[in-house]
C-alpha cells in the first residue's frame, strides 16, 4: 500500500509541478505552492526529486517524452507534421509554456531526450531527402528547425502568435492550412497530411 501512495504522491507532485513551472519558469516556482498544490509535504519534494531543478527536469523530460509518443514524424509528409505540431501546440498552452521557460532559463542544461528526437528526426529527413528537390538547398537541422518554428507560432508561448493577428488566432483551421501549406512549398512536399 505505501508503494502505492508513494506513486501516487510523486504523480501529483509531478502535475502540480507542471503547473507551477509553466506559469513561473524554474526561478520563480515555488517548493511550497508546489506542495501544496500537491497536498503533499514540502520535505516529500526534496526526498523525491532532491531539487527544485531536479523536479524541474523530471516533470521536462517527462511532458517532452509524451510529445514524442504522440506526435508522429514523417520525413515524406512534413507538412502534416506541421499541422499535427500545430494542432499539440495550441491544445497544450501550458507545455508550451514549460518548454519556453526551459529554452530561457538553461538551468536543465541539455535533455537527452529531446537530442535523441530531433537527432533522429534530422537522420529520417536525411535519408528520405531527394537531392534535387526543393527541400536539398536546406540543411535537415535548418528545414525541421524552421517548421517546428512555424507550427508554434501561434503557440501560447511565442511572442509572434495571435496578439498580432487575431484574425487568424479565431480560425485555427484557416492557420493549419497555411502552415501546412507553407511547409509543401518549401519543401516541394505534396500535402497528404490533415
Amino acid at each position: 500500500m505505501a508503494t502505492g501512495n508513494a506513486e501516487a504522491t510523486k504523480a501529483r507532485i509531478l502535475e502540480a509541478a507542471r503547473d507551477e513551472f509553466s506559469a513561473h519558469g524554474i526561478a520563480g516556482a515555488r517548493v511550497d505552492r508546489i506542495a501544496k498544490a500537491a497536498g503533499c509535504n514540502k520535505n516529500l519534494l526534496y526526498i523525491y526529486f532532491q531539487s527544485k531543478e531536479t523536479l524541474f527536469a523530471t516533470v521536462l523530460e517527462q511532458n517532452l517524452r509524451r510529445v514524442y509518443d504522440e506526435l508522429r514524424f514523417t520525413p515524406d509528409d512534413l507538412p502534416g507534421y506541421a499541422a499535427r505540431v500545430f494542432d499539440f501546440a495550441m491544445a497544450e498552452p501550458g507545455l508550451m509554456r514549460l518548454m519556453a521557460w526551459a529554452g530561457l532559463e538553461q538551468e536543465t542544461g541539455e535533455v537527452a531526450l529531446r537530442h535523441a528526437a530531433q537527432s533522429a528526426k534530422v537522420s529520417a529527413m536525411e535519408a528520405a531527402r531527394d537531392a534535387d528537390g526543393p527541400a536539398a538547398r536546406f540543411a535537415p537541422e535548418f528545414l525541421l528547425t524552421a517548421i517546428l518554428a512555424l507550427a508554434t507560432a501561434w503557440s501560447a508561448a511565442s511572442p509572434f502568435g495571435p496578439r498580432l493577428s487575431p484574425g487568424l488566432a479565431a480560425a485555427p483551421d484557416t492557420l493549419r492550412t497555411q502552415i501546412a501549406d507553407a511547409v509543401a512549398a518549401i519543401t516541394g512536399a505534396p500535402r497528404t497530411g490533415p
